[in-house]
């Protein structure tokens, strides 16, 4: 995956007072800045600052450390735990029912609702931070159900959208919340795949001793899936390792819900 030209953290800082030059009628929320979301995916951060604001909530980015998710992936739960304490350290006296930390990367907002609970040194307050810590479908989901957010404000156009659900989202959230925050849309028609794992896990699908054996796992099911799809139907995958290997393997873009739904904004 290639940097992006800015980041997202400098891009919020750049535009954080016209963001903000309005009334919010639904509160604040705290978007995390995962690490895969602020250098490579800087556009899907945009989106997802866009549309919450847009839909009347104020989106605050804070300084914090990374997710630590790719320190645990490898193993290296020392490295972690040190990330993990100060992210605790950073939300406990600021996330709560009123401001709730959201997240765009499953892997990475996912991890406040695992394995911070279990490596924090301050475990109560983990746990506290883990209660009112959502997926960005997950909120929307939630805020939708509550009438914070209608239909009316989103097109009315048709469209066909084939959803490939992330292996960390299954297993800690679900694709449900991807399902229901793209039914909104009142026209739009998504559908969850029954795609299995894409086979990138992470880092694992670029390390050259596993590369055969993570398209292997691709073309297992969802590359022929993917390449199945008439071009005129959008392909949605939340994980940022999903869409590379989608990509990689088929030449299909597939998008971020949230980009979906950004676009779909009246």
């Amino acid at each position: 995956p290639k940097l992006y030209k800015t980041t997202l953290k400098k891009w919020y800082q750049n535009n954080v007072k016209k963001l903000h030059n309005q009334e919010f009628e639904n509160g604040e929320v705290y978007l995390f800045c995962d690490e895969f979301t602020n250098y490579y995916d800087v556009t899907i951060g945009i989106d997802a600052v866009n549309l919450l604001t847009k839909l009347g909530y104020k989106v605050l980015i804070i300084d914090h450390e990374e997710s630590g998710r790719s320190a645990i992936s490898k193993g290296f739960l020392d490295n972690a735990k040190e990330v993990i304490d100060k992210n605790i350290t950073i939300f406990k006296e600021i996330i709560s029912e009123e401001t709730p930390l959201i997240g765009i990367e499953p892997s990475a907002i996912l991890g406040f609702r695992d394995e911070y609970i279990r490596l924090a040194d301050d475990k109560n307050s983990a746990a506290k931070i883990s209660k009112h810590t959502f997926t960005t479908e997950e909120f929307l989901q939630r805020e939708f159900d509550r009438g914070n957010i209608k239909s009316n404000q989103f097109s009315s156009k048709e469209k066909l959208i084939k959803i490939h659900g992330h292996c960390h989202q299954k297993a800690l959230s679900s694709t449900h919340a991807t399902f229901s925050i793209l039914n909104i849309p009142k026209n739009y028609k998504p559908t969850i795949m029954n795609t299995g794992c894409c086979g990138m896990a992470g880092s694992f699908g670029y390390e050259k001793e596993h590369y055969k054996i993570s398209m292997q796992v691709g073309e297992d099911t969802l590359f022929p899936k993917i390449r199945n799809i008439s071009k005129d139907i959008e392909i949605v995958a939340s994980g940022t390792s999903c869409r590379h290997q989608i990509y990689d393997g088929t030449k299909r873009k597939a998008k971020h819900p949230i980009t979906i739904l950004c676009e779909a904004l009246i």
